[in-house]
């Protein structure tokens, strides 16, 4: 038989409860600041892409295919230019 190390200490099933609830709390925040940074990263999008009026505010799949069009526009542009 091998012993084991580390982390195989018997738990109680309160310990094991609040173990469960922090690394939930820690995912539920790591999440939350991967939607905040995305959020701002498709705002700073959505301000480089003209638009009309000004003042349409674009879905996220709208943001993403209007900004890979609008590159693939200007590309078509330099390349027959």
């Amino acid at each position: 038989r091998r012993r084991r190390r580390g982390r195989a200490r018997a738990r109680t099933e309160s310990l094991l409860h609040t173990l469960k609830r922090s690394r939930r709390v820690k995912a539920n925040d790591r999440e939350r600041n991967r939607m905040h940074h995305l959020n701002a990263a498709l705002d700073e999008l959505r301000s480089v892409l003209p638009t009309f009026p000004d003042d349409t505010k674009l879905t996220k799949i709208e943001t993403l295919r209007f900004a890979y069009n609008y590159i693939w526009a200007l590309s078509e542009t330099l390349r027959l230019a």
